[in-house]
């Protein structure tokens, strides 16, 4: 196997198990909604509510890491086939073999992904 071939199958390996969690994800957002649909909306006075629209947002906060993990990982592969993979977006110099074997989707080496970061106050 080349490396190309390493890289493409550690991508479909990790976008068959983004796709697996998104999939679960969604089953608990329809449940956690199909079980409020005849229940008291009035989340400001019912003493479950708080907990119930957090629960959604959670939910939905977490299908939405999921969606756009599927689009990196979908923009890494559309990149091995562009002959691009493996080279950072920002600087142009190679991303180092850990860092792709850690995240195969990355699209940066560590010093560009570290100035993306906002600063920690």
């Amino acid at each position: 196997m080349t490396g190309t071939d390493d890289a493409r199958a550690a991508l479909l390996a990790e976008r068959t198990q983004v796709q697996g969690r998104l999939a679960g994800l969604e089953r608990d957002f329809t449940t956690t909604v199909e079980a409020t649909d005849g229940a008291n909306s009035d989340d400001e006075h019912d003493p479950e509510g708080a907990t119930i629209a957090f629960e959604r947002q959670h939910v939905a906060a977490q299908i939405g890491r999921a969606l756009d993990q599927l689009g990196e990982i979908d923009a890494a592969l559309s990149r091995l086939d562009a002959g691009s993979y493996g080279v950072c977006a920002d600087c142009g110099k190679q991303i180092p073999p850990a860092r792709l074997e850690a995240r195969p989707a990355a699209a940066t080496c560590v010093d560009c992904a570290g100035r993306r970061r906002p600063a920690s106050r």
